[in-house]
Order: C-alpha cells, then sequence, then structure tokens
C-alpha cells in the first residue's frame, strides 16, 4: 500500500499553491515545468528539493505557500465521476462507523473514490477494503483517483464492477457501507456478509431514503435500533476582536445511519418508547388504538 511522501518536494509530487487570498492551485511537478498564473509564473524547479511549508514567489512578485495535498483537499478537488462524499461525512463515517486498522470493510458504490481513499487509510496495511461499483466508467474513475493519491495499485483494495447485491461474495466482514440511492434493497445481503457486531453504515441523500433505510433496519430483524443523522459544519471567521460565525457553511449533504449486527438468531428487544399516535399514517394509529 503507497502511502504520502515526506521530505523535500520531488519531480512527481503533486503540490498545492495557496495564495494570499486562500485560493488554491494543484501542481504536478515536472523538472522543466512551469506554474502559469495571472499573477506570474513560477518554474517547478523553485518547488523541487524544498521542504513542505516553504514559500515561493511568481515573477509578478506574488508568494504563494506549498504543501503537499491534505486527503480532505484531495477528494474535494479530484475529478469526479459521482459527487464525492465531503471530507466532514467521510470523517463521520470513519469514527461512527468505527472503521480501524486491520478492519475487514465492504463499500457499495464508489463514485469517484473519497470515501475509498478514507477508508483504506483507516484499515491500514493489514486490513482490506472491497469496493462494489454498478457503473465502469464510475469504477474506472474511482481508480485513477485513488491510485494518484496512494501513488500506484493498492494491494488492500479490490473494485469489483457489477451489483451489490448479485457479485457479494464476502463473509465476515466487520464493516458495510451502502452508498447508493436505494441501501434498503441491499440490506438482507449486507446482514448475510456481516460478522456478529459488525456496522452497517448508510449514507443517503433524502428524508424518504433517509425513512425507508431506517425502517427497513428495523423490520429486518437482524440489527439494532437504527441511529440516524446528519453534520453541519460552520467555520468562524477570528480577526482580533472581531470573532464572529463565517456566512458561509457547509449545510445539509447527506444523512448517516448505522445499525450493529446481532447473532444469528436473536430478536432484538422491543423498544421501550413508541412511536408517538400518527407517525406511521392515519391506518396505522386507528390499528393500535
Amino acid at each position: 500500500m503507497g502511502f504520502r511522501r515526506h521530505g523535500p518536494f520531488q519531480a512527481g509530487d503533486q503540490v498545492q499553491l495557496t495564495d494570499p487570498k486562500n485560493k488554491r492551485h494543484t501542481v504536478t511537478l515536472k523538472e522543466d515545468g512551469v506554474f502559469h498564473t495571472h499573477k506570474g509564473g513560477i518554474p517547478h524547479s523553485d518547488l523541487i528539493g524544498k521542504p513542505e511549508g516553504s514559500v515561493v514567489r511568481s515573477s509578478g512578485g506574488t508568494q504563494y505557500l506549498a504543501f503537499r495535498h491534505l486527503l480532505q483537499d484531495y477528494t474535494l478537488s479530484m475529478p469526479r465521476g459521482a459527487a464525492v462524499i465531503y471530507p466532514k461525512d467521510s470523517a463521520q463515517i470513519v469514527g461512527m462507523a468505527d472503521i480501524f486498522p486491520g478492519a475487514r470493510v465492504v463499500e457499495a458504490g464508489v463514485g469517484s473514490g473519497a470515501l475509498t481513499c478514507f477508508l483504506l487509510r483507516a484499515v491500514g496495511p493489514e486490513g482490506r477494503v472491497t469496493s462494489y461499483e454498478r457503473r465502469a466508467d464510475f469504477a474506472e474513475v474511482a481508480t485513477k483517483n485513488v491510485e494518484k493519491f496512494y501513488g500506484g495499485p493498492v494491494d488492500q483494495w479490490r473494485l469489483v464492477v457489477g451489483d451489490f447485491v448479485d457479485a457479494l461474495d464476502e463473509s465476515d466482514v466487520d464493516r458495510i457501507i451502502l452508498d447508493m440511492l436505494a441501501p434498503w434493497e441491499c440490506v438482507d445481503a449486507a446482514a448475510k456478509a456481516l460478522t456478529p457486531g459488525g456496522v452497517i453504515c448508510c449514507y443517503v441523500a433524502t428524508t424518504t431514503q433517509l425513512s425507508r433505510t431506517v425502517e427497513t433496519l428495523r423490520e429486518h430483524g437482524s440489527f439494532t435500533e437504527p441511529h440516524a443523522w446528519e453534520t453541519l459544519v460552520r467555520d468562524w471567521h477570528v480577526e482580533g476582536l472581531a470573532v464572529r460565525p463565517d456566512h458561509r457553511m457547509v449545510g445539509h449533504t447527506g444523512f448517516l445511519v448505522t445499525a450493529r449486527r446481532m447473532a444469528d438468531g436473536v430478536t432484538p428487544p422491543p423498544r421501550r418508547r413508541r412511536p408517538a399516535k400518527g407517525a406511521y399514517g392515519e391506518e396505522s394509529a386507528s390499528s393500535t388504538s
């Protein structure tokens, strides 16, 4: 498995240049390359051999701060086949689905490979990530993005082009991540593949998807009570005594649902808190009255 390179910049490295207005540019270094901007050019030779955190000056006099990409920066700038899962949601998935070093993780819906990069880093050299993707064009984009970040093919990653339910050949899986339009269609297959105590995590965009996913997990009988949430991120402007929330924020991107696989043959205990009257429609409410 490839890891990010440290030390001085070398030819072939991807470097992120940030100007005084915090505008960022990604440059792949070449021995004879030049980064052109309306503020002047920067020869790549001015960067090669310098450590991360250096400052370079364009021919027009503008200073740029030079670092290698953080993973969060890379996923937001990568070429896209499908929409990427934002870093804030990837971080929630890694943390709340408890992706640990050595874990066996299955991902359905690889998209552009953003979440895959986070999962591979979390499971480490001893873990394994298997990704299922229906669309070959998305799989191709994801492969290029993952290999570009890790510097080549990743031994711990297997990408399968096909439908998750039909192509799934894994068992005793620790974690399953479903990022698709209808994750409820995959709950039964996920239950068969997960080891007892394993976690299923679903990422959906709308409230109707959220509702159907949660209800399917409840009705299946193999999972604990689902936990559903979303994460909103708001930056703050801090300048002397001017401390206030930024005018813009990363609001709704998607909902997350997690539940744990119970042991075979075990029925989850009934919920103590009953749903409010009308929560399941007039017909359900009248039948329980």
